[in-house]
């Protein structure tokens, strides 16, 4: 177990995570004066938890094992396509499911009463700014637990 709680990479990437997933809360408490405690388990928005996630890993793994080490080189790569992928084909997704949301409600009334499809969820993916946000949190995590 103290193997775990040692683990600076590992702890730097939980921070980051649940840092942004705080923040999620906290913006849409000071945006939308609502509380949404449900955005502490929720994907897509800002900032990216995601993104913050593997780039504290990339980052601590590269301050404490050197730039040039194969931990570093590894995490960067997959953190680069975490952070692609939020972007894109998990965008496309939520796009895909806005669309489908709004063609049921459209076509409503050609289903069977008490036919209630079910709706699609369309926060998933990210925005540029929301996985740069992501980022910066995460090298900012993995800096202050490292250094």
């Amino acid at each position: 177990m103290n193997d775990l709680v040692g683990n600076t990479p590992l702890v730097a990437a939980l921070v980051a995570t649940v840092v942004a997933q705080v923040t999620k809360v906290l913006l849409v408490l000071l945006a939308e004066r609502r509380w949404a405690p449900e955005r502490l388990l929720d994907t897509g928005g800002m900032p990216s938890s995601h993104s913050a996630a593997v780039s504290a890993l990339a980052i601590s793994l590269g301050v404490i094992h050197g730039w040039g080490s194969p931990a570093f080189a590894i995490s960067a790569v997959l953190g680069s396509i975490v952070m692609y992928d939020a972007t894109g084909i998990r965008r496309a997704a939520g796009r895909h499911a806005e669309l489908i949301n709004d063609l049921v409600k459209e076509l409503s009334h050609l289903f069977d009463e008490g036919f209630q499809p079910e709706v699609l969820k369309t926060l998933l993916g990210h925005t540029y700014p929301q996985v740069v946000a992501g980022a910066l949190l995460g090298v900012g995590t993995a800096l202050v637990a490292t250094l």
